[in-house]
């Protein structure tokens, strides 16, 4: 699940300047994007390396929860896997047998029948041989169908149970605890030992390396912005001062809403505002509810 973690109520200079000098237009403050990361699977939890503040990549192996008995249940069907595959006949080889008495039949068919229109053989024992031939094929055809429905229903078992083994698969992946994206451990709510159930939330980690301002600006302001518009950030240092960042925008809400009441007078709070987030390059400087001020 994600959301937008906000450190500490916004505020706004809704005003055309932030200082004496106007330098700064809007002031906000820096958020980042959060990720809550929920078990997938149920069981013990065998292994939790989520220590808070540990930097991570997006995909990293973080622990894992017990699957013993997922881990079973594939080699059994493993095992059902190899005795369906073994009902599996090949139909030619089966057929085999029998398709080379029909071919020596036929020889002698051909044969006899010489021998009859030399009138020098008994036609007795061409017609045996024409309706041996017959039965030959009729027993060809009834066990190729017998073999097909066998093979047809072996592999329909095999499918299933395919099915079933990438199933299993699945569910020992998702018992791994991985982080979804690259950022930073910010809290964990679980430890090795304890019990995980489909849901629970594990740990939550944020995306610091790309933070953003949000601000309000008023309708007159709004024109002066667009998507994509490089701007001036700048970063409370405290005592030392600011820091400059070159920033983006990266949203513009397309709805106006009346300014939060964090502002401090009635006037102001009774003005209708956009709302507008610039997204900036985290040197490490950055750190989430942090005060900030955007020059366009």
């Amino acid at each position: 699940m994600r959301k937008l973690f906000y450190a500490i109520p916004f505020m706004s200079l809704l005003s055309s300047c932030g200082n004496s000098d106007g330098d700064y237009e809007v002031s906000g403050v820096f958020e980042a994007t959060e990720v809550m990361v929920s078990a997938q699977a149920a069981g013990e939890i065998m292994d939790f390396n989520a220590d808070e503040g540990l930097d991570v990549k997006s995909g990293q192996m973080l622990g894992y929860i017990d699957t013993i008995q997922l881990y079973l249940q594939k080699k059994q069907l493993e095992a059902n896997l190899k005795s369906a595959e073994s009902r599996v006949y090949d139909v030619a080889k089966q057929t085999a047998s029998i398709r080379q008495q029909i071919l020596t039949q036929k020889k002698e068919q051909k044969r006899f029948q010489n021998l009859v229109d030399a009138n020098a053989g008994n036609r007795k024992q061409l017609d045996d041989i024409t309706e041996n031939i017959l039965l030959l094929e009729k027993q060809l055809a009834a066990q190729e169908e017998t073999l097909t429905n066998g093979n047809n229903m072996a592999k329909a078992e095999i499918n299933a149970i395919s099915a079933q083994i990438a199933l299993t698969d699945d569910r020992i992946k998702k018992s791994i605890i991985t982080s979804p994206i690259e950022g930073t451990v910010m809290v964990k709510y679980a430890e090795t030992g304890e019990l995980a159930v489909q849901g629970r939330t594990l740990f939550k980690v944020a995306d610091i390396n790309n933070i953003y301002l949000r601000a309000y600006i008023t309708a007159s302001q709004i024109t002066s912005l667009k998507i994509g518009q490089k701007v001036k950030v700048y970063a409370d240092q405290g005592e030392s001062g600011r820091k400059e960042y070159e920033g983006t925008v990266s949203w513009i809400s397309d709805k106006a809403e009346f300014t939060p009441k964090t502002i401090q007078t009635r006037d102001e709070r009774a003005n209708l505002v956009y709302a507008v987030k610039v997204m900036v390059t985290n040197d490490g400087y950055i750190k989430r509810g942090m005060y900030g001020e955007v020059s366009f």
